[in-house]
Order: structure tokens, then sequence, then C-alpha cells
């Protein structure tokens, strides 16, 4: 008897790409990476791979001859590429969700569009804008980002009022910025849900983030906060996979203040860093429940056998590894990269403990 193979294109070609390519590989689905960097992770495991920029049609056809179902890896896909896609071969998930994620502004209006609640923000084009805004809230200080392109603290300033407005402006080097209340929070959590083309939602245990120069240092999950907050977290992201009509996974980054509101950051439109932890302690693994949901597989489950923390390796950590080696409870992931830089995620640890 035959068996056939569904084949997984995948565009990015970063650690969520390896990891997703890893997972598939265990369910059978073979993996072709398409990204303009030759020798990135994700290719480096992979069944295939196609050295292309993402606007390349010829590259983008044959990648979808060759592929049963495609995904991304991250939300900084051209919308056009996706909508290119779509008319050979299902793409997941669609550009509803990484239209609504790729732009601060247009994230923010969804979120608060459909009910959830958000630091205070308004759109910035010009450096009076940031004054205007200031005296309108009364208040003194705020954050600024890019509208696009924006990660790990890149494409953002924290503003005080004795800054220049015009200096500031001038060095997030946009036209399109969003300006963003400050948000006294107690601490920051992510909801990873997964959900199939049968309308099945899952969520994973919610993680409790700790940050490192604007860049997730470590997340320790499950997170032990109140039951009231962990419920309302997982409504909301349900909301939000409802309403984009998710098939795959999304992260939902969530603020709680000191008074225990809960507010929306950022949607990710995909596997997470702070679900990194999933492989060691869940049954399903969300590079594994997005695998599964793309490619019109049942959701496995995502219930937790063990207490984890996940620690980022950036730059230099990864010379930690020796240390790592020594703890038996530490499952270490290494990306492939071969050059440690300053902000670089070149790996992940995981240490995980029984209940």
């Amino acid at each position: 008897m035959k068996v056939k193979s569904q084949t997984l294109g995948i565009l990015g070609g970063g650690q969520l790409g390896r990891m997703s390519a890893l997972a598939a590989a265990r369910l059978g689905i073979k993996t072709i990476i398409l990204c303009p960097e030759k020798g990135c992770p994700a290719s480096l495991i992979s069944t295939g791979f196609i050295e292309a920029d993402y606007l390349d049609k010829e590259a983008l056809k044959q990648l979808a001859d060759q592929c049963d179902i495609i995904t991304y890896e991250f939300e900084n896909i051209p919308l056009k590429t996706i909508e290119f896609l779509q008319d050979f071969v299902p793409v997941y998930p669609d550009h509803k969700l990484l239209e609504a994620s790729q732009n601060r502004l247009k994230e923010k209006k969804f979120l608060n569009d459909i009910g959830i609640e958000t630091a205070p923000w308004a759109p910035c084009h010009k450096a009076d804008d940031i004054k205007a805004t200031l005296e309108e809230w009364q208040t003194r200080e705020c954050i600024i980002k890019t509208a696009r392109f924006g990660y790990d603290g890149k494409g953002q300033i924290f503003y005080k009022d004795n800054s220049d407005y015009l200096e500031s402006w001038n060095s997030l080097r946009t036209d399109e910025a969003i300006i963003e209340g400050v948000i006294d929070f107690d601490y920051e959590i992510s909801v990873i849900v997964a959900r199939d083309e049968k309308k099945t939602v899952k969520t994973y245990p919610i993680g409790i983030n700790e940050h490192k120069n604007h860049i997730l240092w470590k997340t320790t999950a499950p997170a032990h906060i109140p039951d009231e907050i962990q419920n309302e977290a997982a409504r909301l992201a349900h909301l939000v996979a409802e309403k984009i009509e998710l098939i795959g996974v999304l992260t939902l980054e969530l603020f709680i203040t000191k008074d225990g509101r809960v507010l929306a950051n950022e949607i990710a439109p995909r596997t997470h860093n702070s679900g990194h932890w999933t492989i060691e302690a869940t049954h399903a693994s969300q590079f594994e429940n997005h695998v599964r949901a793309v490619c019109g597989l049942p959701l496995g489950s995502t219930d937790a056998f063990a207490k984890a923390t996940m620690i980022n390796l950036i730059g230099d950590d990864v010379n930690d590894i020796p240390g790592y080696l020594e703890q038996d409870n530490a499952h270490i992931h290494l990306y492939g990269k071969e050059e440690a830089r300053d902000g670089r995620k070149m790996g992940h640890v995981t240490i995980v403990e029984k209940f």
C-alpha cells in the first residue's frame, strides 16, 4: 500500500519555519522553504528549498506547483505574495489575518472594533502629531512605533516631553507610525490558540513573559495567575481566532495591569517565541498543531504535562550551552545560525520540571 504524503510550503526560513518543518517531518509531511537567504535555519532541515524574493512570481509559482498547502512563518510577507499564491493553492492563515497584523494602526483598530481593549493609541504621520497627542492625552510620555516592520524593540522609541519632537520623529525613518500610551502593567502574558478547518479551537496554557532590552528573554508556563485573568485572556484569543476565521496558530500578547485589567498588546499571526516550551511540555506543540491545522488534520492536545521555563539564547548567550548540557532537564535547540550578534536569537533552552 502506498501512503500519499502532503507537501507543505513555508514562506520564510527562520527558526519558526525550522521548527515547523521538524514538526511536519514527524507527521510524514514534506516541506519546501522559500526564502531569499541561502543557508537560512529552516532550509537546513527541509525537504526542499527555493532561494527567491517573496515577490518573485516565477519562484512563487514553482513553490505552488510543488505544494499542497502553503503557510508563512513571519508576518512581514507581502500581501501581494499571499494573494498571488491563493490563485493556485490554499494559503493558511489567509490574507485577512496577515493584513490585520502587519500594520499596527490596522491591528489596534481591528482589536478595538471587536471589543478588545488596548493601550490608548493615535496615528502619527509627522512630528507635530506627537505634541498634539500628548497635549490631548494630558501626559508627558508615550511610545512611538513604526506602523510596520518593527519587532524585538526595533522601530520604536520611548518619548518623554523633554525630547525633541522632530529629532524623535526623524529617528524612526518612516512616514507612518503609531503613538501608544505608556501602560503601567504588572506583567505580560501570551495566549496561543490553534483553530482548524472544522472550527475546533484549542488553547495552550498561558505563559508569562520577561524581556531584556525589549527582546523576549524568558517564558514560564503554565503561568500562576488568577483564574479570572486566565479565562478572560483565553476568551479574547478565541474571539480573535473566530473573527479572523483562523486556520493555523496565532498568538495574542496581553498586558495585565496592576488593577487587573487585560489589555491587548499585539497579534502574532503565527507560532511564537513564547510558545517554544510547548515542544517539550505539551502533547502536541504549537508547531505540530499549526502544521496539523493548515494540512487539514485534527488538532492534537494542548494540555501541559510538565512545568517549563524557556530561555532565549540571544547573541553571546549561546556560549552558555556547555552549562546547559550538564543539566538533565535542559532541552537545547540551536537554530543553525553561524554568527552570534547582539540581539540575534541563536537558539533557546527549555528547562522542564514535573508538576
